[in-house]
């Protein structure tokens, strides 16, 4: 009878312990902001709001997005700003990494550009492949448990 309240003392604290934890996890991700003009100004940051200055950028050109066509580093502040070839019309592909963290970014150039963006946020698909893996884990464990209670 003992380890019965034990298992559900336990199984009830770590229900608890789950449910208050902080609503959003950071884990080092990148959150690239861009405003496009005649030049294209490139924002990074971490997830905690921290900008990345020093980090590598690499800008690739639509017509060969194999070769970089610009590369440079952001200053203080996580700024990184160019002026894409305007008789490239596409979509270029900026990188920015630091420290092996990054992103990539995609601008559309052109007269079907948008006029600001970003990379963060996640998927209807990742967040519901997190959810299904945060469920089953609960069920495993609360079945790990039972079946050692037997």
């Amino acid at each position: 009878m003992a380890n019965k309240w034990k298992y559900i003392i336990c199984l009830t604290f770590l229900l608890l312990t789950i449910f208050f934890l902080p609503t959003k996890a950071y884990a080092h991700g990148v959150d690239i902001e861009y405003t496009s003009s005649t030049t294209i100004e490139i924002v990074a940051a971490y997830d905690t709001g921290e900008p990345m200055s020093g980090a590598q950028v690499v800008v690739y050109a639509p017509d060969d997005p194999s070769t970089p066509w610009l590369t440079g580093t952001c200053d203080d502040e996580g700024r990184f700003t160019f002026s894409p070839d305007t008789s490239k019309p596409g979509t270029w592909a900026v990188q920015v990494r630091l420290a092996g963290h990054g992103d990539i970014v995609h601008i559309p150039v052109g007269q079907d550009a948008v006029a600001s963006g970003g990379s963060g946020g996640y998927t209807i698909l990742q967040i519901v492949l997190m959810s299904v893996c945060v469920i089953w884990g609960i069920a495993g464990t609360a079945l790990y448990f039972l079946r050692r209670r037997a």
